[in-house]
């Protein structure tokens, strides 16, 4: 039975005259990557009690560390996330991947990129915060795409828990064919279908129109067959650890019908719907226009009962 908790509402309560920054400090950290070095942030609550741990990993595209897109904006959605739970006693690592922010001299060239290599990477990041001082247990944070590099890199290193946020629980190709039926023009639908058919059988394709040249240009197509083999239910039903799956009502990319996938896949899992919540994990209008805004608006708070939600998760395994 899939265990429903929708969240309403919560507060944080500090000591007095205690502010947030005194509950933690960070620390810029980084791991051989190869080429370049990896590198990412380490968030340690203070004091010297041993405490549980978090690796954040970003979604698609170029998006950092805090969750940031240089290409629309920032809106500091995983810094928010790493620092509050850090308020709640929780240490993070929140990462840049390979060839984005800091890490992007560790890129190799697109030819030869794999959607594993971002599993892998997450492996080793794990490795790295598992000796730590202090450091008791690991779980992974995943957020968007980020769900289905945490759920294989679960596969491949023991950890108390994965957290799952905002993640699509349907194959990538599905996610598409949805997305472009809203957002291309008639004119391109018949190709892009033909295109996601052939990638779909593993074939590349040659002449892909410039209008699509973004999502499916030659050099990235390795890459899309590589991440279309997926099915990120199918994934997460071969793990056997606690399992929270957290999804906004109002996030614009991913719906609750994929949280909803993604908890029928394990029956045990945590299924958290949190009122409002866009994919950037903070309040959003109703209009489409004000939703889009909080891509590029650092000053938004998270939902208020996001982190709790997610702190209680992490105490209670």
């Amino acid at each position: 039975m899939i265990r429903m908790v929708c969240v309403l509402a919560a507060t944080m309560l500090l000591s007095p005259g205690m502010t947030m920054a005194d509950t933690w400090t960070e620390r810029t950290v980084s791991i051989d990557g190869g080429p370049a070095p990896l590198r990412g942030t380490l968030t340690m609550p203070a004091g010297t009690d041993a405490v549980d741990a978090v690796l954040i990993h970003p979604g698609s595209g170029p998006v950092d560390r805090d969750g940031n897109n240089f290409l629309i904006g920032d809106n500091n959605s995983l810094s928010l996330l790493a620092r509050s739970l850090a308020d709640r006693g929780i240490a993070s690592l929140r990462i840049d991947k390979r060839g984005i922010g800091e890490s992007a001299k560790a890129a190799p060239d697109e030819r030869d990129l794999r959607f594993d290599i971002y599993a892998d990477d997450a492996v080793q990041w794990l490795d790295f915060l598992e000796v730590q001082p202090r450091i008791r247990r690991l779980f992974l944070i995943g957020h968007s795409e980020g769900a289905l590099v945490a759920t294989l890199a679960a596969q491949r290193k023991p950890v108390s828990g994965v957290i799952l946020i905002a993640g699509t629980g349907r194959s990538v190709p599905a996610l598409l064919r949805e997305q472009f039926a809203v957002n291309l023009p008639t004119s391109l639908q018949t190709p892009a279908a033909t295109i996601l058919q052939k990638l779909e059988r593993g074939e590349t394709v040659a002449g892909v129109p410039a209008a699509l040249a973004a999502e499916f240009r030659p050099s990235i197509q390795p890459y899309l067959i590589s991440l279309f083999g997926y099915d990120p239910a199918a994934e997460l039903a071969k793990l056997h650890i606690p399992t929270q799956i957290v999804q906004g009502t109002r996030d614009i990319q991913v719906s609750t019908d994929d949280a909803e996938r993604l908890a029928a896949a394990r029956g045990d899992a945590r299924l958290v719907i949190v009122e409002d919540m866009s994919h950037v994990l903070k309040i959003a209008p109703a209009d489409r226009a004000g939703n889009i805004r909080l891509y590029a608006d650092p000053g938004v708070p998270l939902a208020p009962t996001l982190v709790p939600a997610i702190a209680d998760f992490i105490r209670a395994e």
